[in-house]
C-alpha cells in the first residue's frame, strides 16, 4: 500500500495508510511545527523541516530518525561552563542554537 506523511503544528509527522486513511505512525523530535515533509524516491526515508531550523531523515518502515541536520548557525555548540561572554552574547549564542547546560 501508499503510504502518505503530513506536518503539523504539533511538532510531529504523522504517515497514514492511504488506502484506509488510518495514521499508522507519529514521528517525534521536532521542537516547533513541522512545516514540510517529502519522501526520497524509493520511498524508504522521509525528509521533514520544521520550524525548529532543523531537517530530520526518517526511517519509514521503524519511524527511526535517522539524521538531524541543524540549520542554526551554531547548532549544537556547547557553551556551558564558556569564561569571557557576556550576558548578551551568551543569549545570542543561544539563539543561534548554543547550547548552555550551566
Amino acid at each position: 500500500g501508499q503510504t502518505l506523511a503530513s506536518g503539523s503544528d504539533d511538532d510531529t509527522v504523522k504517515l497514514w495508510a492511504s488506502e484506509s486513511g488510518d495514521c499508522v505512525a507519529t514521528l517525534t523530535g521536532h521542537e516547533n511545527w513541522v512545516r514540510s515533509v517529502a519522501f526520497s524516491p524509493d520511498g524508504q526515508t522521509l525528509a521533514s523541516g520544521s520550524s525548529d531550523n532543523t531537517i530530520r531523515i526518517w526511517d519509514v518502515q521503524t519511524g527511526d530518525c535517522l539524521q538531524v541536520i541543524d540549520e542554526r548557525v551554531c547548532g549544537g555548540m556547547d557553551i556551558t561552563g564558556v569564561q569571557g561572554l557576556s550576558a548578551g552574547q551568551r543569549t545570542a549564542l543561544k539563539l543561534m542554537g548554543a547550547v548552555d547546560d550551566g
